[in-house]
């Protein structure tokens, strides 16, 4: 079973799609690396899956359920960690954290432990009991990461993550995502660092335009373009290749 499965979705807003007929699926043990342009309908694809926006036609299942109809189960399941991390200005990391934690009912001893863990892997360190008001992008994304890893999920769901990080931090965050790969769970990555991209994913899909244009391990997109060198060559093939198509 696909852990994220996505069949014949699309979402228009007035008179603009944002996200044409899109199909794809995720499945245990992979990190799949979605990219595309700005505009190009990622965000969008993300909100859906997580259950932010509710699709115009086809279907978003996460772990077997059906967002819409499986909600509380399929989001129960999922972590989402947003390219703009949001903190409550008034409470400490630590206090974000436990307020998380009693969201996805955990009890408090689990709760503690696993705080103690992510902030040493992260870390954290003095800051986790300072208030967030006083946090820099990149220690905000880092509690924003730990929130995520809090509960352990099956499904991680992440926009822009390197974003703000150091590159000790970077690092770190990698191996969570290997993490939960190795763990037989699945990570989907929206990234504009094809570096990333390239050093994590077992499978890459590019949309533009709202549509997926291709899709594939990075050995097979290097068949299918040509190009042998890094990731950001074969991305321009595509995009290049994607303009001159008669629509």
């Amino acid at each position: 079973m696909a852990l994220i499965e996505l069949q014949n979705v699309s979402k228009r807003f007035n008179c603009h799609v944002a996200v044409d007929n899109l199909s794809l699926r995720v499945e245990p043990g992979e990190i799949y690396a979605f990219l595309g342009p700005n505009g190009a309908g990622k965000t969008t694809t993300i909100k859906m899956m997580v259950g932010l926006l509710k699709p115009d036609a086809g279907t978003v299942r996460v772990c077997g359920h059906a967002m819409g109809l499986d909600g509380k189960l399929a989001k129960a399941q999922i972590a989402y960690v947003p390219d703009q991390p949001f903190l409550y200005n008034k409470l400490t990391g630590r206090e974000f954290l436990q307020f998380v934690g009693r969201m996805y009912g955990m009890t408090p001893a689990r709760i503690a432990e696993q705080i103690a863990v992510l902030a040493r892997r992260l870390p954290l360190g003095d800051w986790l009991d300072q208030y967030s008001e006083s946090y820099s992008h990149g220690m905000k994304q880092r509690v924003v990461l730990a929130s995520a890893m809090l509960h352990e999920p099956k499904v991680l769901i992440v926009d822009e993550p390197m974003v703000g990080l150091d590159p000790i931090a970077a690092r770190v965050v990698k191996g969570l995502f290997r993490d939960v790969r190795a763990a037989g769970g699945a990570v989907f990555l929206s990234t504009h660092t094809l570096d990333t991209a390239e050093d994590l994913a077992d499978r890459i899909g590019i949309i533009n335009h709202s549509r997926l244009i291709v899709e594939g391990t990075l050995a097979e997109l290097k068949a299918r373009t040509g190009q042998h060198d890094r990731l950001e060559e074969i991305f321009m093939k595509v995009l290049e290749e994607a303009s001159e198509d008669p629509v």
